[in-house]
């Protein structure tokens, strides 16, 4: 290698290196904090390692275990389904839409992208979803406003589709008498792994993250997510940790790690989605490379 390459290379690494510790020193952080007793966290302040080993926040939550686990139940039910759905949603219309012969092709299209610049606001949202479709406190009130599709995902699909499905492979599906359908099952989706698998994980990670859905459209705790139940347990404890209501509740407020449990809520919210994303990231990084390319 020349000089300069040789260069080049060592400050892409040094570059790289620093990127990958500024996201992994924050996650061994909030493992350390969450194994910590409150009374080190409060004392020695936060570290890379637990000055005193507790599980007391990871106890705390253990008492509303039930609840934890209908929770994880609701919001695994939630993902698969919305991300099933709305990929299906998102890759026919992007499939049509990629498809020069297509009448209005330019009017369809244009119609994906204002989307991603206007909306309807909150109030109108909310109104159409409760009093329309009637869909407050229900599952599906957690499915349906994810599944209207993001505009972003549907443009980075259609894009995938012009420049890496080879335009000879659909004509040759056709001359052997296969229609769009089964052109698209059989030949374009078997091709699209990588654009599938890249808006299947960040539908996934949309879904799995999702609370604000919960929020504004869930008021029964036996449908609340994950996220909705552990912020519900986040603001219990706050609400404890600053009311006067009697000596009973402050000494009972005073026994809870609350940094500690702030903590391990994020530890329990963002697991499973860590453990997943190594199955994803192999075609993460193609799909996204090939769909962004201008088509």
């Amino acid at each position: 290698m020349y000089r300069s390459d040789r260069i080049t290379a060592w400050v892409s690494h040094i570059f790289l290196i620093i990127l990958a510790a500024g996201s992994i020193i924050p996650l061994v952080l909030l493992l350390s904090s969450s194994f910590s007793s409150e009374a080190s966290i409060l004392k020695e302040g936060y570290s890379f390692f637990p000055k005193e080993f507790s599980f007391a926040a990871y106890e705390y939550l253990l008492t509303n275990s039930a609840s934890i686990l209908r929770a994880y139940g609701i919001t695994i039910f939630v993902t698969v389904l919305g991300t099933f759905v709305s990929l299906a949603m998102t890759a026919l219309l992007a499939y049509a839409l990629s498809r020069r012969d297509l009448p209005y092709r330019n009017f369809f299209a244009f119609f994906v992208f204002f989307t991603l610049l206007f909306n309807g606001g909150l109030v109108p949202t909310y109104l159409v979803y409760t009093q329309v479709f009637d869909i407050k406190n229900t599952i599906w009130a957690l499915i349906v406003p994810g599944l209207l599709m993001n505009g972003f995902n549907v443009l980075l699909m259609r894009t995938f589709f012009i420049t890496s499905i080879p335009e000879p492979v659909i004509e040759s599906a056709r001359m052997d008498g296969a229609g769009e359908f089964r052109t698209f099952f059989s030949i374009v989706l078997p091709l699209s792994l990588p654009i599938l698998a890249t808006i299947g994980l960040l539908q996934t990670i949309f879904y799995w993250n999702d609370w604000f859905n919960g929020l504004i459209y869930i008021t029964e705790p036996s449908l609340f997510s994950i996220q909705n139940m552990l912020n519900r347990i986040l603001t219990d404890i706050q609400f404890l940790a600053s009311s006067n209501l009697g000596t009973n509740t402050s000494s009972a407020a005073s026994q809870i790690p609350t940094t500690g449990v702030r903590m391990a809520i994020a530890v329990i919210g963002f697991l499973p989605i860590l453990i997943a994303y190594p199955f994803f990231q192999k075609y993460l990084v193609k799909g996204i490379a090939l769909g962004s390319v201008k088509g």
